[in-house]
């Protein structure tokens, strides 16, 4: 028997087990599961609108904290374009330190900007991590010069990720040839390759994910004169003895350097940024900011906050004041520290001798610089200072601090790795380790060695794996990243990873040096780790990826190195039905310009095939969902061997979970946001499932706070937006429903509260009293709609709540939220003013299909000639103060404005050539007047209100609801998940061996977790699951279907259950309060004619079972819980 609770398959209402905890907890409470942490921790949100899996985190951080990010901004920088000549002025090639010779530009493929400086972009390719890193940080980047050096594996992924990332220029450094071992990890390799040097192969691929970007290549040695030019040197797979020397040099010298290593199941990172680095922002957040309600006198000083929201802030805070109404001296005093009383309150500095508080205010959080010093590789060696990735492996790093140095003395005696397997080489390396521990000062000695970690370090050296690669490389480049730009906490300054839980569970089918060894073979770096059997099971495996944006071009490239659906049987089906866009091409690395309006999920799967060539591969350009359930049937997903999700969207993820539970498929779940992402994993039998936990519901604006109450930009953006829709897209459509739909006016008159009435009076709007025939007509719309909006609607509020007017209670109505507005004059002169001017009226001639012009000149000149109607403000104007009084207002509707709108609507028969054009808002194109419009809309009504007006992008990150991606945590979250594909494709059965994931690079910040188990139920003995169900034959060997008799007959006599409601989807079957007629017709009916008839819908041929859910009694006519029924009817 097998199930699914009560609901499972529709909508899932479920409450988020994360509680709020002190700031000062000493706890990591990730899914469910307690795990001991540093002293600090701090709540930390990410939701599902914003696309990754788990709704609560509990982030501890060791010297800095994490809120809720939204990026700040500023002008952007405008550059010089070298010109063609300048361009080309290197024939040849260039010559490096060390005489090695640089290609030539031309063979480079570098393009504008390679002399170093950048060169301004188009908007739609200014990339999403300017919205995590702002602007700031991103022109520092512009500025730096990194060297890479090692290009194998885990040289490429960081390579790829700072390109992307938009440095100055790369150079790329490798001394050595492509080897059969590369191609499990390195995806810029072909077999084509092998023999030829690394770096210069890799080189023109990697050119082309970014043409700002220069992409050199040094094959010389790394001489203090190469080094020197280089703000930041990347060090991978080096020996020992090349790091501390290249270590000193870039010590003394001031340059930044990383080192990255990654061997099997384990990975190594460190960072030294020199003796003095100046982080300008520790966390990335957004600084939280307040509304006050009072400040005392005293010394200190308390600043209580409005009760509408905890303030947020920590002691050791800096904060400034604005606004402050009385007690001035406030408002001129630099940065001020805090200490933290309560969620509501803090105390300041000595405030007895300023003047009385009397209202208003607001505090804000002040970023303060932080000094760091690293100390160089060759001290950092005997002196660690490690950042922990995995709680429950809090006494790993230590040992494996050891262990690698053991390596490289190996390596150094034997001029070789360790042998796959090998006992006698594993030995040499922990007789290795045991020397160097007993060299090692005393705070680094261990007393006792973890000798089966070592041994396992040693079996797996040779191993080159891409998921650890794209892990350790998405952190690698992020460091290089935080160097470049002083954004964001670097680590400090040894982090070490492993993943073995991916290894078999069963001792039995411990891996031996025969399965492992090298076989010439694209694979051999993953074979030194797995053995040879994985590797033929992963070739066999069918797999369906929902999604080819960031996460799905990183998956499908890990999938092509794996060797997943590479052998017989195998296959990848991966659909997407977007079409790529340039804004793709930051983030999405498998795309190219040229690949700009073709089909994502074609593009990237053709990608992916010259990675392998071997991959079986299969692409769609369905979107999921009931609608392609004839697509994605009952024999596509139980051919599946699992389904990896790479949504953007929580309808989406919540749909494939259904998908995946139903059709008892592993569902591998992750996303990002900024830097901070997440894994998920779903295993038949053993855990919950994606939608057995939801996020809180997002926070809306109140619609009082947007019509007449706004205290913050994001308020104005909202109205901006609403505007938007409300003036260039639903008239539109409205009037074409009116013209086209005979049934329109009844479908309207029909609607609740006093929607009639606004949809009725907006294409009266635009048909009567509104409808243009000109340019002219257009111009004077927008100025006289610029009136309504910025001054008489200010006017007639000021007028019916004055600025003095107090409350019953003797307070002031403007006080607290509401901030006292001030009406606007439209002046020509005001660039802000104009640019409303020639957004609005441009899009209102677009709906009318009227043409319009950009000419600010041509635009004032008819202004002159169009007369705006003095306004004087009514008595007796209902303004409503809350969404309660809008609500109760709603309900009312007046019928006598509805007649008069009916018949002063135009016949629709008289209209049958005319049409209007409904505009869809597009954020992307900076040519189309949208985010224009947006800008001027919000920064007027800002301006109303005293508000800190937004750049455009900050008002597109608002507006535009941008989710910044960035392709350091895409690369690091999408390594996780491939690792939770290895034990999924073994069969892993312990609830232990799967780790959900949660990151967040800025801090930085790791925790893992065990999943949370799937919840049992339980009727009378019997034990269920939401994995389990009642299997139903409905169709007899005979040909004869199950009545609804016989079905509730069944139960009762099989399973002991009296079933009192039966339902399909939202179809009631079968209850027992139903009609004695209604019940006898149908007690004799097959099921499936019920559920047509009911449903009214029928039953597509694809569908061979149906799903009921069912409430029963037991023997004791007590309600109980039982799993769904799958009722097979073919």
């Amino acid at each position: 028997m097998a199930k699914q609770s009560r609901g499972r398959l529709g909508a899932v209402q479920a409450t988020c087990p994360a509680r709020r905890c002190p700031r000062s907890a000493a706890c990591l409470d990730l899914s469910r599961r307690r795990v001991r942490t540093a002293p600090l921790a701090t709540p930390y949100r990410v939701t599902r609108a914003q696309r990754p899996p788990t709704a609560w985190l509990r982030m501890a951080v060791t010297s800095t904290s994490t809120r809720a990010c939204t990026p700040g901004s500023c002008k952007y920088q405008q550059w010089v374009v070298p010109t063609p000549e300048q361009r080309n002025s290197r024939p040849g090639g260039a010559v490096l330190g060390g005489g090695s010779r640089v290609a030539s530009v031309a063979k480079l493929g570098m393009g504008p900007g390679w002399l170093g400086c950048p060169v301004p972009r188009p908007a739609s390719l200014r990339p999403p991590r300017r919205y995590v890193l702002g602007h700031e940080a991103m022109k520092r980047m512009q500025n730096a010069s990194v060297l890479v050096s090692g290009l194998r594996g885990l040289g490429v992924e960081i390579a790829k990720n700072i390109i992307l990332g938009g440095v100055k220029s790369v150079t790329l450094h490798d001394t050595e040839p492509a080897q059969w071992a590369d191609l499990a990890s390195q995806f810029y390799l072909r077999e084509e390759d092998l023999g030829k040097n690394r770096a210069e192969v890799s080189q023109p691929r990697l050119a082309e994910l970014n043409s700002y970007v220069p992409v050199s290549v040094h094959n010389g040695a790394l001489t203090e004169e190469v080094l020197s030019p280089f703000q930041v040197v990347v060090l991978t797979n080096a020996p020992l003895e090349e790091q501390l020397r290249v270590g000193g040099v870039c010590h003394s010298k001031g340059i930044k350097m990383v080192v990255a290593d990654t061997r099997g199941l384990f990975g190594q990172l460190f960072c030294d940024f020199g003796d003095e680095m100046v982080v300008t922002d520790t966390n990335g957040e957004q600084p939280l900011s307040a509304m006050i309600s009072m400040i005392t006198k005293g010394c200190p000083g308390e600043v209580t906050c409005l009760d509408e929201a905890r303030h947020g802030f920590e002691s050791g805070d800096f904060v400034s004041f604005t606004e402050v109404d009385g007690m001035e001296e406030l408002n001129r005093c630099p940065p001020m520290e805090i200490k933290v009383l309560g969620p509501y309150t803090f105390s300041i500095g000595d405030t007895s001798s300023f003047s009385e508080y009397v209202r208003g205010g607001i505090v804000s959080q002040v970023k303060m610089p932080k000094k760091m010093s690293f100390k160089p590789l060759s001290v950092a060696l005997a002196e660690p200072d490690f950042v922990v990735t995995d709680f429950g492996k809090f006494d790993r790093p230590a040992h494996l601090h050891l262990a690698f140095q053991a390596l490289h003395d190996f390596q150094r005696q034997h001029q070789r790795l360790p042998r796959p397997r090998s006992e006698v080489d594993a030995a040499e390396v922990l007789a290795l380790t045991q020397a160097v521990n007993q060299r090692a000062p005393p705070a680094l000695k261990q007393e006792k060695l973890n000798e089966g970690l070592i041994k396992e370090l040693a079996y797996q050296a040779a191993g080159d794996l891409a998921p650890v690669n794209a892990f350790i490389g998405g952190l690698a480049a992020q460091e290089v990243m935080k160097a470049c730009s002083g954004k964001f906490m670097p680590i400090m300054q040894w982090l070490y990873f492993d993943a073995l839980e991916c290894l078999p569970e069963d001792s039995k089918e411990a891996l031996t040096e025969e399965q492992c060894r090298p076989r010439n073979s694209r694979y051999d770096g993953q074979i030194a780790v797995f053995g040879a059997d994985l590797q033929a099971k992963l070739g066999q495996q069918k797999y369906f990826l929902v999604g080819a944006g960031a996460i799905g071009c990183e998956l499908l490239k890990n999938f092509a190195l794996l060797g997943l659906a590479c052998g017989d049987g195998g296959e990848v089906t991966v659909t997407d039905m977007d079409t790529i866009e340039k804004s793709n091409l930051n983030r999405q690395f498998l795309f190219r310009p040229w690949d700009v309006t073709k089909m994502k999920s074609d593009t990237a799967a053709a990608a992916v095939r010259q990675m392998n060539p071997n991959i079986h591969i299969t692409s769609h350009q369905d979107r999921v969902g009931p609608d392609t359930e004839r697509v994605y049937d009952d024999d596509f997903f139980e051919g599946l061997d699992g389904v990896a999700n790479a949504l953007d969207n929580v309808d989406a993820r919540m749909y494939m979970d259904r998908r995946c539970v139903y059709y008892r498929k592993p569902l591998l779940e992750s996303g990002t946001l900024g830097t901070k992402g997440n894994v998920q994993v779903v295993i038949p039998f053993l855990t919950e499932s994606y939608s057995s936990s939801q996020d809180p519901p997002e926070k809306s604006i109140p619609i009082c706070t947007l019509k007449n109450f706004p205290n913050a930009i994001e308020h104005t953006l909202q109205w901006a937006r609403d505007e938007f829709e409300g003036l260039f897209k639903q008239p539109a459509e409205s009037v074409n429903q009116y013209i086209s739909d005979p049934k329109f006016m009844e479908r309207t008159l029909k609607l609740p509260g006093t929607q009639p009435l606004e949809v009725l009076e907006a294409v009266n709007k635009s048909l009567v009293s509104e409808r243009p025939r000109s340019w002219a007509d257009c111009v004077g719309w927008a100025c006289r709609h610029w009136h309504c909006q910025y001054s008489n609607n200010i006017r007639q509020l000021l007028h019916n709540f004055p600025p003095h007017q107090k409350t019953n209670s003797g307070t002031l109505f403007w006080s607290g939220p509401k901030r006292c507005p001030h009406p606007l004059t439209f002046d020509e002169s005001n660039p802000l003013h104009m640019d409303y001017i020639v957004a609005a009226a441009n899009l209102f001639a677009q709906t009318y299909g009227i043409t319009g012009t950009r000419d600010v000149g041509a635009v004032a000149e008819l202004l002159h000639q169009v007369q705006v109607p003095e306004f004087t403000p009514k008595s007796g104007v209902r303004i409503h103060i809350s969404d309660q009084e809008l609500q109760n207002a709603n309900a009312s509707v007046d019928d006598s404005r509805l007649e008069e709108l009916k018949s002063s609507l135009p016949n629709p028969e008289d209209l049958q050539s005319f049409r209007m054009y409904p505009i869809d808002f597009e954020k992307d194109d900076d040519t189309n007047f949208h985010m224009d419009f947006i800008v001027a809309a919000s920064n007027l009504r800002a301006e109303n209100y005293d508000i800190p007006p937004a750049d455009r992008h900050k008002s597109k990150l608002i507006a535009g609801k941008i989710i910044p991606a960035i392709a350091t945590t895409t690369a690091a979250v999408v390594g996780l998940v491939c690792l939770e594909l290895y034990k999924v494709v073994q069969g892993h059965k312990r609830l232990e061996s799967y780790k959900n994931g949660f990151l967040n690079l800025a801090l930085p910040f790791f925790g893992f977790s065990e999943p949370i188990a799937c919840p049992r139920n339980k009727y009378y003995d019997i034990e269920w699951t939401l994995w389990d169900r009642f299997e139903v034959q409905g169709v007899q060997p005979s040909g004869e279907e199950m009545t609804l008799r016989q079905f509730l007959a069944y139960f009762k006599s099989e399973h002991r259950l009296e079933i009192t409601m039966l339902s399909q989807g939202v179809s009631m079957l079968y209850s027992f309060f139903m009609p004695p007629a209604k019940l006898r017709e149908r007690h004799d009916q097959p099921m499936t004619e019920i559920v047509t008839k009911v449903s009214k819908k029928k039953i597509g041929r694809h569908v061979k079972a149906l799903v009921f859910e069912l409430c029963c009694n037991d023997e004791s006519e007590c309600d109980i819980e039982v799993p769904y029924v799958r009722y097979t009817i073919r």
